[in-house]
């Protein structure tokens, strides 16, 4: 009787053991965004897949929250304030306005900032290295050279460009400026319009018409959020639209020169699986995503007013069919 009630004991102890072990271990990963479009739902999907693949299973030793803002920025404050109550393991926010507003409810979970063109400007981080804060990430700046090439590729004769841009998104903000530099180098003049609000990118876009050779959107989540709108505008103008993202490439503009945000979510990912690993993240330099892939959509093209050098298609990493 004594070796069974012994048996019995072990048994017990060994189980609330296993269960009290898997839960220490189970780690949480809390993801916002400002909004929701195809390029920051891929850097989601990235970061989630990588994660598996370190060898987590969602649900069992890793729970994942995803919210979104939906645009607001008083909701992303809001989400910002909640996810820090539940004490995650890192909060990874996604854009510069979530980002922004997680780094002010919290001075000490690890944030993974992902999406964010300049994060310096931003005031995330002093500088590329390692924070010595509870902040790092991957921003997803663009290298512009090779975006005024293409431009120049495509239209050899090109005098200005035109853009539409949310004056509250620094990383919009950011990239015009520099763009501008970019672009005066060449003896080329940049024309940007500003939209509030998703329902002003149409009529902004609208105000370019004469007045520019091509648009070129940036990642401005306001803009992207309402891409078909802008894509209608260049059709009805027969204005060359360039994306710097390859989602709206899919959804409409002509080409692209662009960072794969699936694959940027990846490389987040691998930050993310580092300091659940035990690493702190200020002890991780911030990174910039450095591949990009030529993109191309002739259907769409074609109906702004252009056709493809075949030279230009045999480059391209990624051409788009027609539906």
């Amino acid at each position: 009787m004594y070796y069974l009630f012994r048996c019995i004991a072990v048994i017990i102890l060994t189980i609330f053991s296993i269960n009290w072990t898997s839960a220490k271990e189970t780690k949480y990963v809390a993801i916002t965004a400002i909004i929701e479009h195809p390029s920051l739902d891929k850097i989601r999907q990235g970061i989630e897949d990588e994660l598996v693949d370190q060898g987590y299973t969602i649900g069992q030793d890793l729970i994942i929250r995803y919210q979104s803002a939906q645009g607001s920025s008083a909701t992303a404050a809001q989400i910002a304030k909640r996810f820090v109550a539940t004490k995650p393991d890192v909060i990874v926010p996604i854009t510069t306005p979530s980002a922004q507003t997680v780094a002010a409810a919290t001075k000490t979970i690890p944030i993974v900032f992902a999406g964010i063109t300049d994060p310096v400007a931003a005031k995330l981080i002093k500088n590329w290295q390692p924070s010595k804060t509870n902040i790092t990430g991957v921003s997803d700046a663009l290298p512009l050279a090779p975006q005024v090439a293409l431009m120049l590729k495509l239209k050899p004769d090109l005098k200005t460009v035109g853009c539409v841009y949310s004056p509250s998104e620094i990383n919009s903000t950011t990239v015009l400026k520099n763009l501008r530099q970019a672009l005066a180098e060449h003896h080329i003049d940049l024309l940007a319009v500003p939209a509030q609000k998703t329902s002003d990118v149409a009529p902004a876009a609208r105000s370019l018409k004469g007045k520019v050779d091509l648009i070129y959107t940036t990642i401005d989540n306001n803009v992207v959020s309402a891409y078909e709108s802008l894509v209608k505008t260049a059709v009805e103008s027969k204005l060359l639209l360039l994306a710097s993202d390859p989602d709206s490439v899919e959804r409409g503009a002509a080409a692209a020169l662009a960072i794969g945000y699936y694959q940027f979510g990846r490389q987040a990912g691998q930050t993310v699986a580092r300091i659940l690993g035990g690493e702190h993240p200020g002890d991780i330099a911030p990174t910039i995503s450095n591949s990009t892939v030529l993109i191309l959509n002739p259907a769409s093209a074609s109906q702004q007013g252009y056709s493809f050098s075949p030279d230009l298609l045999n480059t391209a990493d990624q051409i788009i069919s027609a539906n």
